[in-house]
């Protein structure tokens, strides 16, 4: 698989393994699933893991860590995020944790972006990886929390990368506004934007993307098939976007451009999966995965043939800018 460019001597491979389904997201992951995905994705090239301790409160970061654990540590990039604590909950052990991982509540998590908070976050995640640095941290999800992100938080980050603990250091959401003012605002390598740089939605082309190339901050971009819309070649009608139901809208123009796909010999999850990295201010694409299949069927989707007229022909539709 190849690289991306380098930043902070951190050079990605284009396609990354997105943790959050090793974190039990939504639904139960095997430890059997888990590993063996890891592994196929070392099997295919991909030396690039992004976690957080969002993702089933630090299990994800426990199987990233021990799924990597004995391969050459200067040979893959790894990423988490902090901003998100996690304090231990005993009142709560005993139920299920209510943020979207099937995971048990033993803690509860807290937004603190302060410099204690961040440093604490920072320990924890590198015991939980087993590694003693960070290629990359990313402030998550700070959308209320700008005055605290963008001063004590990135404070304590770029405290981290002046020591070496840390590489890069960046912020990572699902909108691309604020993370535009991080890029223009403070001293970032790299930004996460999740969801508004896609085959059906580039949103991030009036903001981030030209503010990116312009400050020399790469960009990795995540949510490339919007919750799933653009996942399957066949959309059907119960298709999520942004984590709820899409709009009939949407399902259809989601159909639009796979009917202009499927005409130039290729897929809508094809086209979804490398439409991103036709912009030069991206540096790659974090795609979710959870088992073997899944990451074999990624890097297909990466590395296969797509007609260079079909970019242009979507765009003469009016359904994507280039």
């Amino acid at each position: 698989m190849r690289r991306s460019s380098e930043f902070r001597g951190v050079a990605p491979t284009l396609l990354g393994f997105g943790g959050a389904q090793l974190g039990n997201l939504y639904r139960e992951t095997s430890d059997d699933d888990a590993m063996a995905a890891i592994d196929a994705a070392w099997d295919q090239g991909v030396r690039y893991f992004d976690t957080a301790p969002h993702y089933g409160l630090g299990l994800s970061e426990r199987r990233i860590g021990s799924g990597l654990a004995g391969r050459p540590r200067g040979e893959y990039v790894l990423s988490t995020k902090v901003g998100r604590v996690l304090d231990p909950s005993p009142a709560t052990a005993d139920r299920m944790d209510d943020g979207g991982f099937a995971v048990p509540a033993l803690f509860r998590r807290r937004f603190d972006f302060s410099r204690d908070a961040v440093l604490r976050s920072v320990e924890e995640s590198l015991g939980r990886l087993g590694t003693d640095y960070l290629d990359i941290a990313f402030l998550h999800d700070p959308d209320d929390h700008w005055e605290s992100a963008s001063t004590t938080g990135i404070g304590a980050l770029l405290e981290l990368r002046e020591q070496g603990v840390v590489k890069a250091i960046g912020a990572g959401m699902n909108q691309s506004a604020m993370l535009t003012e991080f890029v223009r605002t403070t001293d970032v390598d790299v930004v996460m934007v999740a969801g508004r740089y896609s085959l059906l939605d580039q949103r991030a082309l009036d903001d981030l993307l030209p503010a990116a190339a312009e400050r020399g901050v790469a960009v990795v971009d995540a949510g490339i098939y919007n919750s799933g819309l653009l996942s399957r070649d066949t959309v059907p009608d119960t298709a999520k976007y942004d984590y709820a139901d899409a709009p009939p809208e949407l399902i259809e123009r989601a159909r639009r451009i796979a009917a202009i796909c499927e005409a130039h010999g290729t897929t809508l999850s094809i086209a979804a999966t490398q439409f991103p990295l036709r912009n030069p201010a991206v540096a790659c694409v974090v795609i979710g995965l959870r088992n073997a299949d899944q990451v074999e069927s990624a890097a297909r989707r990466m590395t296969a043939s797509v007609p260079g007229d079909l970019w242009t022909d979507l765009a003469a539709e009016g359904l994507v800018r280039l």
